[in-house]
């Protein structure tokens, strides 16, 4: 498969206005599945609120009292109402908090992000724009931009820096999330269908990519 791609360059109009020449072996040297699936699943659990709780047989309401005498009753011998085999009673192997984030090495998460924007460039699901900016928050035109380069499922907007005016403008369209090209991860970017890059922001992550020599 070749390697070297040249990705057209649109405006907001949607017209092509040029081509940006890129070799997906400079982003990264070969695609690994797994290291991809660890890093989504690393993400994803650092997402969890790990806040489920259920009580204990300790934690519930009730008298501690054994509920009738052992022997002699002809039922079933029973502990007290908080026991977890009785309605109301705290659960037996009772749900507590906790803390599901960990880390992959700060390496192995880098080479999976240009993995991933490597698979996302080989698969044609990179779109890129010459340029985007707003002077005020406008969410009418991003949502015509987006009509005019005919993205109409989920978008990941990679710009080059923060602009409060373009966040704005993107975070009320539906299935659209704006970040600048430092805050990208492999996650972030393999979760939309498509994702739009700003030339400033391919070259911005182009040049963070670490030569082969270095």
């Amino acid at each position: 498969m070749d390697t070297k791609i040249e990705l057209p360059i649109y405006d907001k109009s949607g017209n092509e206005v040029g081509k940006y020449p890129i070799d997906t072996k400079d982003v990264a040297a070969k695609i690994v599945p797994q290291l991809l699936h660890d890093a989504v699943v690393m993400y994803r659990a650092n997402l969890r609120q790990g806040s489920a709780k259920s009580k204990r047989r300790d934690e519930v309401a009730g008298a501690k009292k054994k509920m009738y005498r052992q022997k002699g009753t002809g039922n079933a011998r029973a502990g007290h109402r908080r026991s977890g085999v009785r309605r109301g009673g705290g659960h037996i192997f009772a749900k507590a908090p906790r803390d599901w984030s960990y880390r992959l090495p700060r390496k192995s998460l880098q080479v999976a992000l240009r993995m991933a924007v490597a698979s996302k460039i080989t698969d044609s699901q990179v779109t890129v724009i010459d340029a985007l900016s707003a002077e005020q928050p406008k969410t009418k035109d991003m949502a015509a931009v987006l009509k005019a380069l005919k993205i109409d499922s989920t978008v990941l907007v990679a710009v080059e820096s923060y602009n409060v005016n373009l966040y704005k403008s993107f975070r009320n369209i539906e299935g659209v999330r704006i970040l600048p090209v430092s805050d990208l991860n492999a996650y972030e970017v393999l979760r939309p269908k498509k994702v739009l890059m700003t030339k400033d922001a391919l070259d911005k992550f182009v040049a963070s990519v670490p030569k082969k020599n270095e």
